[in-house]
């Protein structure tokens, strides 16, 4: 794995040229996973914890503890560690300077996904119960281009993201929920999808669906309807995580894990998308740590849940591992560098931060004409 300090991590995330390779992109956020457990794997003092361990701390340390840290991180994570970071970059440990944040002054899910997809914290974003987003979202900026226009999808298991992205509006498909999918003509695999959905154990009720029926959903519209642009949310790491059932959220967390693999060696298997396309990873917010009893919590009273994390790969972006070193990116930027490792620049009427690329190097770019 490649690892820098100093400056050069600094020239991060997407240099792109006339020679510009991508020509997909695969956002996929797992709901409110701290780095703290990206980068340092499992958190005994939580573990050890019987308020949390769900009576199974022995499963835990067997599963998900060895000494190093190093190798801690790879047996939560073995995809991000062993690929992701070896081909592209990982971006958030603030043990070693790479600090991430929301700047959105609230801290939770429809905050942040706004902040993610929009460029902008808007502050009247304020409530996980707000009406459809007034703004453009950069998904809706990429489907209204022209070569990219019905080629955009949306799959997650939380029942706010149609108002989130503005289905309406947008006219972009956004299956959440317990929404079926396929449209008006599912495939034979989405009809048996939309059955077991329907028929499924319903722990949040109507508010969010189990992660298993979001992923096969949306590989299955990926394996046959071949989007340009592909958003999946996963949200057991978060709900789990509110239940105080530390056990399924690691859990939760090394099947999103194994998900993205699944996703990544279709890609590289189908002539679409093989060497044509980028993952960008993250997360919508983190959760309590300096207070442990709070790992559970996120919001602006519960000190960390403020910090994030993310990671990108793809052929435009450097492969730089693990990044270390000082500096300060904000969950604002991800929209605009979404927009700019597909070849265009995200401009809608509200203001737009930039891509983490211009704050740190913005003399390797060239605009495209």
């Amino acid at each position: 794995m490649k690892r820098i300090t100093g400056l050069p991590a600094l020239l991060i995330c997407c240099i792109i040229s006339a020679q510009q390779q991508t020509q997909n992109i695969i956002i996929i956020t797992t709901d409110g996973l701290r780095w703290q457990e990206v980068f340092r794997g499992i958190d005994t003092a939580i573990a050890n914890n019987k308020n949390y361990h769900e009576d199974d701390s022995s499963y835990l340390f067997d599963k998900y503890w060895v000494n190093d840290v190093t190798e801690r991180r790879k047996k939560l994570m073995p995809f991000l560690w062993e690929t992701v970071a070896a081909k592209g970059q990982v971006l958030g440990n603030r043990d070693e300077g790479c600090r991430v944040d929301n700047a959105n002054p609230y801290w939770f899910s429809y905050p942040g996904y706004s902040e993610i997809f929009t460029g902008y914290a808007d502050t009247a974003i304020n409530s996980n119960n707000y009406p459809p987003n007034p703004h453009v979202t950069v998904l809706e900026f990429l489907n209204n281009q022209s070569k990219l226009k019905e080629k955009v999808a949306v799959f997650g298991a939380w029942e706010a993201f149609d108002r989130i992205l503005n289905e309406e509006r947008s006219g972009i498909p956004v299956i959440c929920g317990f929404k079926p999918t396929g449209g008006k003509a599912p495939t034979s695999n989405e009809r048996v999808l939309n059955r077991l959905l329907q028929d499924s154990y319903r722990p949040w009720h109507e508010d969010e669906c189990f992660d298993v029926f979001t992923h096969h959903a949306a590989m299955e519209w990926l394996k046959t309807r071949k989007p340009r642009v592909l958003y999946i949310a996963y949200g057991e790491t978060d709900e789990w995580a509110h239940a105080g059932k530390y056990r399924s959220y690691l859990d939760a967390c090394h099947q999103v894990d194994a998900w993205i693999k699944e996703i990544w060696e279709f890609v590289q298997k189908d002539p679409q998308y093989k060497n044509k396309t980028t993952l960008f990873i993250t997360t919508d917010h983190g959760r309590g740590d300096a207070i442990k009893d709070e790992w559970t919590s996120h919001n602006n009273k519960i000190a960390d849940s403020h910090q994030m994390w993310f990671a990108v790969m793809g052929p435009d972006t450097p492969v730089r591992g693990e990044v270390r070193g000082k500096m300060q990116l904000y969950q604002k930027q991800f929209a605009q560098t979404i927009a700019r490792l597909m070849g265009y620049t995200y401009k809608t009427a509200h203001p737009v931060a930039e891509a983490v690329l211009y704050v740190f190097n913005p003399g390797i770019y060239r605009e495209k004409k």
